[in-house]
């Protein structure tokens, strides 16, 4: 039933905004004339790798700064790129890894490699389903951007956020029911 609607709802998301993303696309192709879309490696389940497909909203090559972690005050985000990320634009484009069956609409946010690396033996549950675009710590932490503020926030979001967020994906793990993904939605 999962699927089902996964499926029907994914379909019907890219139907719906397709003019909208083709729109935010070009605004991103123009801006510098690079490729608007960012793919972005992370691990699913059973600890396969996939290519998760955003919007690009930073300059390009911004991931190989050093910084994991993105505040609104990052200047590696373009003008374009700070209009796509208020709107969350940059998340639609997630209904094709959704359409092709690498992720589900709800679902733990899928990780990079990096962090998998160090889960617990209860983390590593996260991976043993579908990985989403939405869940309980993405509602919780929508504003994520300007909670971590200034300073060294990778350290801030390791030792603060990403525990807190993990017990919520986990949870969900352990409560996982078309109830649950309804709410969620």
């Amino acid at each position: 039933m999962k699927r089902i609607i996964d499926l029907t709802l994914a379909c019907g998301g890219l139907a719906v905004f397709s003019p909208l993303l083709l729109l935010a696309a070009v605004a991103i192709w123009v801006q510098d004339f690079k490729n608007p879309f960012y793919v972005a490696p992370r691990i699913g389940m059973h600890e396969k790798p996939f290519q998760m497909v955003k919007l690009r909203s930073m300059v390009v090559d911004a991931d190989r700064t050093g910084v994991a972690s993105t505040s609104s005050s990052d200047t590696r985000i373009t003008k374009v790129g700070g209009f796509i990320r208020k709107f969350k634009l940059d998340e639609i484009t997630q209904l094709w890894n959704v359409l092709i069956g690498e992720m589900s609409l709800v679902g733990p946010r899928p990780n990079v490699a990096s962090e998998t690396q160090f889960y617990s033996q209860t983390e590593m549950r996260l991976l043993s389903i579908k990985p989403g675009i939405t869940d309980f710590a993405s509602l919780k932490f929508c504003d994520m951007d300007k909670v971590l503020g200034i300073g060294d926030i990778d350290k801030y979001y390791e030792e603060h956020i990403e525990p807190e967020k993990n017990k919520l994906r986990i949870h969900y793990v352990n409560k996982m029911s078309f109830i649950t993904d309804i709410a969620i939605l």
